[in-house]
């Protein structure tokens, strides 16, 4: 049975896309290693990621932005997010297994598990492809407004963020519908 994994990142952040990949590994080309991408050092996500890239059987990474959060509110931008990288699986597959306890409303024969990303091997490599390529977006962001200091807190609602955001204001690239933009920007407008 062939088994699509899919995961996403960037739930929490005040700023940019989510992110959803989706994997089919190859059996014939094991990955070690592969766990839930929160549990793994920034150096061990980025050299799974070149080694998933490499050996799956096939992968594909979508993303909702900002202002499609916005529009939708974070639940329904990541399962779109999700739906988008599963529909780029040119592959045949049988079965898609999503991290959590929501699913994208589709056709495929499909299961939510909860902590999936750390008990399936697919869900696994799916959160480190969504995790490193939204990294990558907060490292680019950060080369277009430094003072923001996007590569260190990668959007999250840290203190440090929260004191550029007070210092710098609310970029185009943030989700004004996340409450501490919005009070951001009410407070501004005043």
């Amino acid at each position: 049975m062939i088994i699509v994994g899919v995961d996403e990142a960037g739930r929490g952040p005040l700023v940019g896309s989510v992110v959803a990949a989706a994997v089919i590994l190859d059996e014939k080309r094991p990955i070690l290693g592969l766990t839930d991408s929160k549990q793994l050092t920034e150096k061990k996500r980025k050299a799974l990621y070149e080694e998933i890239m490499t050996n799956a059987k096939a992968y594909a990474i979508a993303e909702c932005t900002a202002s499609e959060i916005d529009k939708l509110n974070i639940l329904q931008a990541s399962l779109l997010a999700m739906h988008r990288a599963v529909a780029k699986i040119e592959t045949d597959f049988h079965r898609v297994l999503v991290d959590g306890n929501h699913l994208p409303i589709w056709s495929f024969e499909s299961e939510a598990i909860v902590k999936g990303d750390s008990k399936i091997q697919a869900i696994s490599a799916a959160s480190i492809l969504a995790k490193v390529y939204r990294d990558q977006q907060m490292i680019a962001l950060d080369q277009h407004y430094p003072m923001y200091q996007f590569a260190k807190h990668k959007g999250y609602p840290t203190k440090l963020h929260m004191e550029m955001l007070q210092k710098y204001g609310v970029l185009s690239e943030h989700r004004k519908s996340f409450s501490p933009v919005a009070k951001l920007m009410i407070g501004q407008s005043n």
